[in-house]
């Protein structure tokens, strides 16, 4: 069975931080679920302008993060901020974290990591107006395309996408073989 990876976005998500990591996960054989506040469908940003709606899969009340292998947290400037206000949504953060599942948040999404209390002692990136919110959290913030620290992957923003999803799919992989070896 695919491992299922959960998309956590609302409207105002940035378009290619949604539609590229997701497409490279499906490519590399994962499920992906898009969870929101609401169903039906998102609409992201893609340059200063309205993006293409995405099909919402289940909403944040119908998500569990039990039920899933990984979190994904697209940033965008509006995405995070809506998102950080649901409760919700905050305690699906925290969840993954707390069973130390990959959640990988880049450009604003790491807002969210911030709002569930997650970042303190972890080094993390994120797009350069979030370094201080990072701090401030206790996050030991660094200037790269990637930062990997545990189960937490962020990035900068869409141009480190590809880092970003290779981060990823690497911690997926390493997972899926620690539970393999596990069960063996």
């Amino acid at each position: 069975m695919a491992q299922r990876i959960m998309i956590l976005a609302t409207d105002g998500f940035e378009q290619s931080e949604l539609e590229k990591p997701k497409a490279n996960l499906e490519e590399a054989g994962f499920e992906t679920v898009v969870v929101s506040p609401e169903d039906g469908e998102i609409r992201g940003f893609s340059n200063k302008e309205w993006g293409d709606p995405v099909k919402v899969d289940l909403t944040v009340d119908e998500a569990e993060a039990a039920e899933f292998d990984a979190l994904v947290l697209p940033g965008g400037q509006i995405n995070p901020d809506i998102l950080r206000m649901n409760d919700k949504a905050v305690q699906l953060v925290r969840d993954f974290n707390a069973a130390d599942k990959p959640i990988a948040a880049i450009c604003h999404a790491p807002w969210m990591l911030v709002e569930a209390g997650v970042v303190d002692g972890q080094s993390v990136t994120s797009w350069p107006s979030l370094r201080t919110d990072l701090q401030n959290a206790g996050g030991k913030v660094v200037d790269r395309e990637v930062a990997v620290d545990g189960n937490l992957i962020t990035s900068r923003n869409p141009d480190d996408i590809p880092a970003f999803s290779k981060a990823l799919i690497e911690a997926l992989e390493k997972q899926m073989q620690n539970e393999m070896s596990e069960a063996a």
